[in-house]
């Protein structure tokens, strides 16, 4: 008997899935199986893909484990699309040349992006929003654009809307229906995501529609819209929806549908028996084509199943059910979220002021039948399981805030045991059930591992037993392991591995997680100087040079500038060392001036002319207090009614050095107009007539959260008290990285927990944060200085060990704007090839 072959055309994450279905069943095994990718990298996370944007590389991104292709002898050939497929022959011939014999050929070529056909669409300066190659391309164009407009509000387009911001510049947002992610939500909850999403500066159209692509020279230069009104911008990001990519199945004469789609039936097997489709270039017997991964998946399952002869049910249709955050933005959507049902009624809870929208469609008699959540998805791993059904609580109940009506804890084990909890994989309630922790959940079901929306429920679902140790060397959490280091006294993350470690981790290294977490926490404890002796070995890459590493190696220098204040003297300074050292020079939303571009060689160097004209480390490499911004306050502003530059002042220069489980920014505004924005920030100040206010557990970046008032019209030693309470206590009790404004969010009793133990002491534990604060202002040491008064602790800030004197000569530059900027040419190739950067 000859050895079947099944062909696979197309490597995207349903190909992939359909690969370790494969796998799963035995079938690779006694099946040679090729894959005929058009990209050049094998599957990754498309619907990750925004966050390449974020830090994330091409290898985070993919799909495929190391080793998968040769473990299951499966050919992969990147590169080489599938470029026609002889049916009677039964063989496909690819882009190369390459032609090979099928006995079952699968076809996963998923979709395109539509871009509607309107003059200059193919401009220089035009882009679609789809592949990592389309995400580079539009990264490099970018560096030489001021705005960007995206044409299309829904998913992807709202997605691409925030890459474009990210990236620097002034961004639009096209979208001809009269509200974006109108596939998605209904009215109430795309005025509310408008209003949000306007807040973070973007201009949003809707009900208007892209008549023409204005060009100069071939590039773009704007766009002229239907409504008659004309945008100025130099780059266009086409995310209009998409279409399959059904044009190989057309020119074989596989069956179509009338407005795209290869047509198949519950088995999707095609009209050819031996030729079957999945994802989102398949028309499913129900007549739909189906954007979402999970629909992708459940089809991927049923033709592996058929191909391996194993009894199920077919294709029949899926949940489109989706939870994405949107530019930091919960956005959720299920069942009947249009209320389309006869008879059916609203359920609604609306909040403009903070960007809540909350809707479920409830049947005449009290099923649910779907709903929108803009806001807040917090519900959304119980209610999409619960739809329907008859909630075992009244509908208002689910929808309202705690404390504002909502008397009903429901949690994940209200569910049924049949209940769908991962849809991306079909995973329910009970399967759940029979695993111990997420880690086992994910391995053993692979819930979780896709869009990553059901991963909270997961977790209330799992036993209260489960391992909450920080990592595999530690069974305690980081608020423990502080409580343990700081009781004994220990000084070496040796004591406390040898004493408090896993039986199996004793006498051993640590790992990438514990060793950072306790250098940080050994900090806290006032541990002396963070590169002496063990402490070296345990800081991560820029704690272990005290500078932050950027994209071609090199390292950026930020001095510390309390409160924005600096002379003309130390400005001339900086500026002097800028130019002798040929860095790049930004001044930053935090009042500071980053030097970019200096080698670890010239680091020592550096802090020695800046040291000597009065500056100290700013710590812009450590988890540590980053800046106290402030406006100008009563001294200048006659608007103002404290000083807050005085405030500002005071306040970095005493929590300058402080180890936190992750950075900390404040801000001192003079007046309720607030021009410091010290309510984004991990703790900010306000003053009144009366004094100062304080907020805490703000937080600016992709997940904004607004500080809550902690305390009102303080004394200036009231204020700093009770800053020093509360940052010692967050030091104490929060999780490794975590921010202030999610552990504020985490801590049980939240806000008002808080102020009984920072401001009535309901604890007892005010003198001992107190004592503690005492003790770093005590003994903070600047670190750079201490670095250059030691020549032992200077051998280190060398490029290569074995060569002191020479300078790494992949670290290069180009000029850009009279400044440098980081050569990336051969980074990018490389990274291209996945090869790795340095």
């Amino acid at each position: 008997m000859t050895t079947p072959t099944i062909v696979l055309v197309g490597h995207g994450m349903v190909g992939q899935r359909f690969l370790e279905a494969l796998a799963d069943r035995g079938v690779t095994e006694r099946a040679r199986i090729v894959v005929l990718c058009e990209e050049p990298r094998p599957a990754y996370d498309r619907v990750q893909l925004t966050s390449y944007f974020s830090g994330k590389t091409p290898d985070d991104l993919s799909m495929v484990e190391a080793g998968f292709m040769e473990k299951h002898g499966i050919e992969l050939y990147v590169g080489d699309p599938a470029e026609s497929v002889d049916r009677e022959a039964r063989t496909v011939t690819a882009r190369s040349g390459r032609v090979v014999a099928y006995d079952t050929l699968v076809l996963a070529t998923g979709s395109y992006p539509f871009v509607p056909p309107v003059p200059g669409k193919d401009a220089r300066g035009c882009f679609v929003y789809r592949t990592i190659e389309d995400l580079l391309a539009i990264e490099e164009y970018a560096k030489t654009a001021t705005t960007g407009a995206v044409v299309g509000g829904g998913l992807l387009g709202l997605e691409a809307a925030g890459a474009l911001k990210g990236l620097g510049l002034d961004t639009h947002v096209v979208e001809f229906a009269p509200r974006l992610m109108p596939v998605q939500v209904d009215e109430g909850g795309g005025a509310a995501l408008l209003r949000t999403i306007e807040r973070m500066g973007l201009t949003v159209h809707t009900g208007t529609g892209t008549q023409e692509v204005v060009t100069a020279d071939g590039a773009v230069t704007g766009m002229r819209l239907s409504d008659g009104s004309e945008l100025a911008t130099d780059m266009v990001v086409f995310s209009a929806g998409v279409r399959p990519r059904d044009q190989l199945a057309r020119d074989c004469g596989l069956t179509v549908g009338e407005r795209g789609g290869i047509a198949v039936d519950e088995l999707c097997r095609t009209s050819d028996p031996a030729v079957f489709a999945i994802g989102e270039c398949a028309l499913a017997s129900d007549g739909r084509v189906y954007g979402l991964v999970a629909p992708g998946y459940e089809m991927a399952q049923t033709v592996a199943a058929t191909i391996a002869e194993e009894a199920g049910n077919g294709f029949t249709g899926a949940d489109m059910s989706t939870k994405l955050k949107l530019l930091g933005v919960d956005v959720a959507s299920f069942g009947d979220a249009h209320g389309t049902a006869e008879g059916c009624l609203d359920v609604v809870y609306s909040d403009s002021r903070s960007g809540v929208y909350k809707k479920l469609v409830i049947s005449g008699d009290g099923v649910l039948l779907g709903g929108v959540l803009v806001g807040d998805a917090e519900q959304y791993g119980l209610l999409r399981p619960l739809t329907g059904t008859v909630p075992p609580v009244s509908p208002e109940q689910l929808v309202l805030p705690a404390g504002a009506g909502a008397p009903v804890a429901l949690g994940p084990s209200a569910l049924p045991d049949d209940a769908v909890i991962c849809s991306c994989h079909n995973v329910t309630k009970h399967a759940i059930g029979q695993c111990s922790s997420l880690p086992e959940v994910k391995k053993c079901t692979k819930a979780g591992t896709g869009c990553g929306s059901c991963v909270k429920t997961i977790e209330k679902l799992l036993p209260a037993a489960t391992d909450k140790g920080l990592c595999g060397c530690f069974s305690y959490t980081r608020s423990e392991l502080y409580e343990i280091a700081r009781t004994l006294r220990l000084t070496s993350f040796a004591a406390l591995l040898d004493s408090h470690g896993r039986d199996t981790a004793k006498g051993g290294e640590g790992c990438e997680v514990c060793k950072p977490t306790v250098g940080s926490i050994l900090a806290s404890l006032n541990n002396g100087y963070i590169l002496d002796g063990e402490q070296a070995s345990l800081q991560d890459t820029n704690d272990h040079f005290l500078a932050n590493m950027q994209r071609n190696g090199s390292y950026s220098v930020v001095p510390r500038i309390p409160g924005g204040e600096i002379t003309p003297d130390k400005l001339i300074v900086i500026g002097e060392v800028a130019r002798d050292f040929g860095l790049y020079t930004k001044i930053t939303g935090g009042q500071r001036i980053d030097l970019f571009g200096a080698r670890v060689d010239q680091l020592p160097s550096i802090w020695t002319r800046l040291v000597d004209a009065g500056f100290e480390s700013g710590h812009a490499y450590g988890k540590a207090l980053r800046t106290v911004k402030s406006c100008v306050g009563q001294t200048w502003c006659r608007y103002g009614v404290q000083d807050s530059v005085r405030m500002a002042i005071q306040l970095e220069l005493r929590y300058r050095g402080l180890r936190a489980p992750h950075k900390l920014k404040s801000a001192v505004s003079g007046c309720a107009r607030e021009c410091a924005e010290a309510q984004s920030k991990d703790f900010g100040i306000i003053a009144t007539a009366n004094g100062w206010n304080l907020y805490v557990g703000g937080n600016g970046g992709a997940t904004p959260r607004h500080a809550d008032l902690l305390a009102q019209d303080l004394s200036d030693a009231e204020l700093v008290r009770l800053i020093d309470r509360f940052l010692m206590f967050y030091i104490r009790t929060a999780d490794r990285l975590e921010r202030t404004s999610t552990w504020l969010e985490r801590l049980e009793g939240g806000l008002d927990h808080l102020k009984d133990v920072v401001v009535h002491d309901s604890l007892g534990l005010c003198g001992e944060l107190e004592a503690l604060m005492a003790a770093h202002v005590a003994d903070y040491r600047d670190e750079w200085a201490e670095t250059l008064d030691d020549p032992e602790r200077l051998r280190r800030f060398v490029s290569f060990v074995n060569a002191p004197g020479a300078p790494d000569p992949s670290v290069r530059f180009v000029p850009e704007r009279d400044q440098i900027k980081p050569d990336l040419t051969i980074l990018t190739i490389g990274n291209l090839e996945g090869a790795t950067s340095r």
